[in-house]
């Protein structure tokens, strides 16, 4: 049928099949693309695999990881991006981050990612006695102990204790476990902070390779710096309540 010289027939025909899946590849291949640059630049998603930040954080945890926080390099990107041979080192809108942060990194050793909370920054002077923190010669107070027992996701049962320990110069006050103040990360010698790096320590200090520790990270440089954990969205870990046991609470959308 045709009208006024308009192949009605024609136009109103459906597209062949060939040119929905292309139209369809086009519209994700779009998506994806956003996404790509969403996740670069804004915001990351990351699950905590250890329990070396427990009580803060706990196996299975989802956080949303503020990229934005620090600042931009070539480990800010997605997948293994940061290998690309043209990519350099260095950072945009470098900032610092700030004593007590929870930050996600790359490893300069093994080139893995990790999370742990900020302790030194450049010129900082750190060390543990006997199980407490000095930072810059100064004692980092802790208090409110609470002693309890709980299973680890490998079914080992842990005895620990529970304090509140309050960082110097910023008021923020977390939560620590410590097993005593005897093992090998409770004594240590002294790290002076090198200009333009990091000093990383887990919350479950006798249960963390972090900066202290022998095959860790060490000073973490600025630009290995990913971004700022911000938010536990939701986690999949349960724990079965055990008499004389304790289960971590549930968590969902909370701010870190």
């Amino acid at each position: 049928m045709k009208n006024d010289g308009v192949d009605f027939d024609k136009k109103n025909k459906k597209p062949s099949t060939v040119r929905w899946i292309i139209s369809e590849i086009k519209f994700f291949g779009l998506m994806s693309c956003v996404m790509l640059v969403f996740l670069t630049t804004v915001w990351g998603h990351y699950k905590i695999p250890s329990e070396s930040m427990q009580p803060t954080l706990e196996v299975g945890d989802h956080l949303y990881v503020s990229k934005f926080a620090y600042g931009y390099s070539r480990h800010s990107m997605v997948f293994n991006l940061h290998k690309l041979p043209f990519l350099k080192n260095g950072k945009l809108f470098s900032k610092l981050p700030k004593r007590g942060d929870i930050a996600v990194f790359r490893n300069p050793q093994s080139d893995i990612i990790m999370i742990k909370r900020v302790i030194g920054l450049p010129g900082d002077k750190i060390f543990l006695k006997e199980g407490r923190l000095f930072i810059n010669d100064k004692l980092v107070k802790r208090k409110n102990a609470i002693d309890f027992f709980y299973r680890e996701h490998k079914g080992s049962i842990v005895n620990v204790k529970k304090y509140d320990e309050i960082l110097l110069d910023s008021n923020k006050v977390y939560s620590i476990y410590e097993r005593d103040d005897e093992g090998p990360l409770d004594i240590t010698e002294e790290f002076i902070v090198p200009d333009g790096k990091i000093f990383f320590m887990g919350d479950n200090r006798d249960n963390s390779l972090d900066s202290r520790a022998y095959g860790g990270p060490g000073y973490v440089p600025l630009d290995h710096l990913i971004g700022r954990a911000e938010i536990i969205m939701f986690s999949f870990k349960k724990c079965k309540k055990e008499e004389n046991l304790v289960c971590p609470p549930f968590r969902l959308m909370k701010r870190i």
